[in-house]
């Protein structure tokens, strides 16, 4: 069995499974890198990050910095000797970063590569309608999300999930294959597949605020997955009634229209509120209001008339 000494990266919620079980299972994470703290909240207090805070409470050393070419930080980071490296949700890397340890550097993502290259690839398999995504563990090279595969594992996408519950079973899944994956690194039990460069490829860029708006004219069931594809966040939204909300959760009905065009709504200000898009109407079961909290539509139209 080789000796593995790991130099682990990475800096939200997503990434603290894959650290945690490696530690659980007695891998040498020699020093973790993640993102420096940032001002946060009314008070703009320096926050720390998820995994810096799991690693603080394992005494891992940590590094944050704050820019990954700084000659001083290589100087750092070669210091530790590391020949693997893992990277779980974090930045791009610098060739002079991942091309450092002598077996190299393995990502996490989110798909089944070489579909969803890019940021955000729980998001886009929901808001395209996908019935199946998974994860994969692959070794970095010059272009992004394009290395060779080491491991892959499906996961189904049900009809009611949002980016949240599918975030969670992915998160937990893709720790597993992470452990497995230096598992057999350590054995030296692999093979490297090249992905296939043959068949249509979708991508998966970054989402922005302002793209989240909903297209009311397109089909119910592209509303209903948009809107589920970002919930809960950054969390489709749209104007009602002159005001802006955010819409968290919707249903599909059997009501054949409510309204004449797209975004026309029906509401009786008591238990329902649907809105008419390309096709049939969707009734909105959890919004949110510009400057109030996400509440279910009951309880949000005791308390607002449309």
């Amino acid at each position: 069995m080789q000796e593995l000494r790991i130099i682990y990266m990475g800096t939200p919620e997503f990434a603290v499974p894959s650290l945690k079980i490696l530690v659980e299972n007695g891998m040498n994470v020699v020093a973790v890198i993640t993102a420096p703290d940032k001002p946060k909240g009314r008070g703009q207090k320096l926050a720390t990050s998820p995994v810096k805070d799991y690693a603080v409470s394992q005494n891992i050393p940590v590094l944050q910095p704050k820019n990954l070419k700084a000659p001083e930080f290589i100087e750092e980071l070669r210091s530790y000797n590391a020949n693997l490296q893992i990277v779980v949700a974090f930045r791009m890397l610098p060739i002079m970063v991942w091309d450092m340890p002598e077996i190299g550097t393995f990502n996490l993502h989110a798909s089944l590569l070489p579909q969803y290259r890019g940021a955000a690839p729980i998001n886009w398999a929901i808001i395209n309608g996908e019935k199946e995504t998974g994860v994969t563990t692959f070794f970095l090279k010059h272009k992004i999300d394009t290395g060779n595969i080491i491991f892959q594992e499906k996961e189904p996408i049900e009809e009611d999930d949002t980016v949240g519950t599918l975030y969670e079973r992915l998160m937990e899944r893709g720790a597993n294959l992470v452990l497995k994956t230096t598992k057999a690194i350590a054995e030296q039990q692999y093979t490297e597949i090249p992905q296939s460069e043959d068949q249509e490829i979708t991508y998966a860029p970054k989402i922005f605020k302002e793209t989240c708006e909903i297209d009311w004219s397109k089909s119910s069931e592209e509303v209903y997955n948009f809107i589920r594809g970002l919930s809960p966040y950054p969390a489709a939204w749209t104007h009602i009634a002159g005001k802006k909300f955010k819409i968290f959760k919707t249903e599909k009905t059997s009501f054949t229209s409510a309204g004449e065009q797209p975004g026309d709504f029906d509401t009786d200000n008591k238990t329902y509120l649907r809105i008419q898009t390309g096709g049939s109407p969707l009734a909105i079961t959890e919004l949110q209001m510009e400057g109030k909290r996400r509440m279910d539509i009951e309880s949000f139209l005791r308390g607002t008339k449309l």
